[in-house]
């Protein structure tokens, strides 16, 4: 089997709540390997041509290069947001054995279950 490219999926959520959930749903889906859960960030942006702030968190999922474009668009049908942002990198480089976890863990494990806590 050829190991596929890392890659990288970031999106902010409203709650660590929120980024739980949507993470068990792409764990089990088999579409991501893991989902790092970020602390509380303070999002800045223009929202309907205005100034808006926002405190989220931010959520870094991993997956391989061949599960980016379907875990991207699952992602966006589980986001809560009317307009999500959702952006996502095949990475450069990545350590060969997380190559390998990554692989299993996305493309050979597909229709697993994630217990729920």
């Amino acid at each position: 089997m050829t190991v596929p490219r890392a890659a990288l999926i970031y999106t902010p959520l409203p709650s660590a709540e929120a980024a739980r959930k949507i993470a068990k749903s792409l764990l089990s889906e088999g579409l991501i390997a893991c989902a790092n859960i970020l602390g509380p960030i303070e999002s800045v942006f223009i929202w309907k041509g205005e100034l808006a702030t926002a405190n989220e968190v931010g959520v870094l999922f991993k997956t391989t290069s061949e599960q980016i474009d379907p875990a991207v668009k699952r992602l966006g049908a589980l986001h809560p947001y009317e307009t999500p942002a959702i952006v996502a990198t095949v990475c450069e480089a990545a350590h060969l054995d997380t190559l390998t976890w990554l692989a299993e863990h996305t493309l050979g494990r597909r229709h697993g279950s994630i217990d729920s806590e």
